[in-house]
């Protein structure tokens, strides 16, 4: 009986309807006139499954039994392809830390195809690590394991989260040892390699049509839109000027979105360069990023970015507005007119500024933001939440829980928050004074809104995690990992399909960072390398 996998209907409409590389071979190249390289990806000696994400394999039909198969391992591993499946790299270009970078493309990642599924669902599989492209450059277009272990578990935690991403479907070990010089340092060291396959309905990014627009190829940048258009937008009807303006707007609002779910869970992207950003508004390619421990919006996960920040927490609504700019120039020749491209551009404003309001009125357990007293209410708290080392997720889950219907000291108001604080004997008497009193005018503004206690506390448990991917958590889950011991992965991956719900029995991993991970490698920042 043939495997799922060979059931699978691809229909690869990218490779069908978009023109190839005119040339052959993987060698690394400048590639013109072209949306994507046919490339093969690379076989490996052992390779060997780590993890899986079952609401993944449902897209598929796939069972726990067919995800176990060796089939399974070696079609994700590179070492097979299923029925129907024709591997390419994509062409992009992309602006990298504010300047242009020329051609970039798929150095490390090989589309293997696009599936529809039974709910007539279009999702493209990619394996990240798969070897040499001609967009490696000087690169081997490998991954080692500590950086596959974060690019799956976070892209489920962030689908369970709530936030617009890229989805994982397995992890795998592939036998073979990668050099990588994790800091820059003239230290590489070799590593467990390893291959994520990842899963989005469409990899399409801003720096695809930037490539086009900067060699001055209207008539493939029309071809990539139109295509866009009619594979990931068909609502929008046939392509035409009025057609790229309403998908310019519809890319500028799932953008504005996506960016709030970030400031809502404290996840820093750490790479925020335009060949990152999805066309289709979802968290694309998890490098260096980070989550927030202790509230600190000018902080960042790159060590590329150490000393400019550009990609720091508080920064990343005004980088994904910088990014839809430099999309705008890109498309600018199919429309030749500024003033809608503009008005497009201060819709994602709005649409991040209002989205960021309301998600806050969420955070805080409140009905609706009245600008009068919320404005000020929000941006006081961030004040407040920088005054001492505070841990942000705590935080929010422990206001959840203090009581506005009885009077409560100052002391009682501090004390239930005082698991949220990394170094509480530094909480000086003018901290705490400025603390409670912005407690105290939060707990007036939630007896106005008359809402019980009971009833606030569970809203705001929908919207403030538990659990998130601490830093720490992803290093413990790869230390043991890198030892052939996979358990913390699979573990991290249960707690993190649940991230809003209580889980007593894994309270373990709700708790703040350790202070040995303070500084550690993995834990406070990470490089490009991996």
């Amino acid at each position: 009986m043939p495997h799922k996998l060979d059931q699978l209907h691809f229909d690869n409409r990218f490779v069908q309807q978009l023109p190839t590389d005119a040339s052959t071979g993987q060698h690394p190249r400048q590639v013109e006139e072209a949306c994507y390289s046919p490339v093969t990806p690379t076989l490996v000696s052992n390779p060997q499954l780590i993890a899986y994400a079952q609401e993944v394999a449902d897209l598929f039909d796939l069972t726990a039994a067919d995800c176990h198969s060796d089939y399974f391992t070696q079609i994700f591993a590179g070492n097979q392809l299923a029925q129907g499946m024709q591997p390419y790299a994509m062409c992009y270009g992309g602006h990298q830390f504010g300047h242009w970078a020329g051609q970039l493309g798929d150095g490390r990642a090989i589309n293997l195809g696009e599936v529809l599924n039974k709910k007539g669902e279009r999702w493209a599989m990619q394996l990240k690590g798969a070897g040499l492209t001609p967009y490696s450059r000087t690169a081997d277009g490998l991954a080692v394991l500590r950086s596959s272990v974060r690019e799956f578990l976070c892209s489920e935690a962030m689908f369970h989260l709530g936030v617009p991403t890229t989805r994982a479907l397995s992890l795998m070990t592939t036998g073979e040892q990668v050099a990588r010089d994790m800091f820059y340092d003239g230290n590489p060291q070799w590593e467990k390699g390893a291959v994520v396959c990842r899963v989005a309905p469409s990899f399409i990014r801003f720096g695809s049509f930037e490539i086009h627009a900067a060699r001055n190829n209207v008539t493939l940048l029309r071809e990539l839109v139109d295509y866009t258009l009619r594979t990931d937008f068909p609502h929008l009807g046939e392509p035409s000027v009025e057609t790229y303006l309403a998908w310019f707007n519809e890319v500028c609002i799932k953008t504005a979105e996506m960016v709030v779910h970030w400031q809502r869970v404290g996840f820093v992207h750490g790479v925020m360069n335009t060949d990152n950003m999805s066309i289709l508004g979802l968290t694309i390619d998890y490098g260096p990023y980070g989550w927030l421990d202790n509230y600190d919006p000018d902080w960042t996960p790159n060590t590329t970015d150490r000393e400019q920040r550009r990609y720091r927490f508080g920064n990343q609504p005004q980088i994904a507005g910088w990014n839809l700019n430099q999309l705008a120039n890109a498309i600018y020749p199919l429309i030749e007119q500024v003033e809608p491209l503009q008005q497009a551009l201060q819709l994602y404003s709005k649409t991040f500024i209002d989205g960021y309001q309301a998600m806050m009125t969420e955070k805080l357990g409140l009905q609706v933001f009245e600008p009068d007293t919320d404005k000020a209410l929000q941006d006081d708290l961030l004040a407040v939440l920088v005054l001492a080392e505070t841990d942000m997720t705590i935080f929010y889950r422990k206001l959840a829980n203090i009581s506005t219907g009885i009077e409560l000291s100052d002391k009682q108001l501090m004390a239930e928050l005082s698991e949220a604080y990394y170094q509480p004997e530094k909480l000086t008497e003018v901290i705490k004074t400025q603390t409670v009193l912005w407690l105290r005018r939060y707990i007036n503004r939630v007896q106005q809104d008359k809402t019980e206690d009971t009833q606030r506390k569970q809203a705001m448990n929908l919207v403030n995690p538990k659990y998130v991917l601490r830093n720490y958590l992803a290093q413990l889950a790869i230390d043991k990992a890198e030892q052939g011991d996979n358990s913390l992965v699979n573990e991290l991956l249960e707690v993190l399909r649940h991230p809003y719900a209580e889980q007593p029995e894994h309270q373990t991993w709700a708790e703040k960072r350790p202070d040995w991970a303070r500084t550690k490698a993995g834990c406070s920042m990470l490089s490009c390398s991996s």
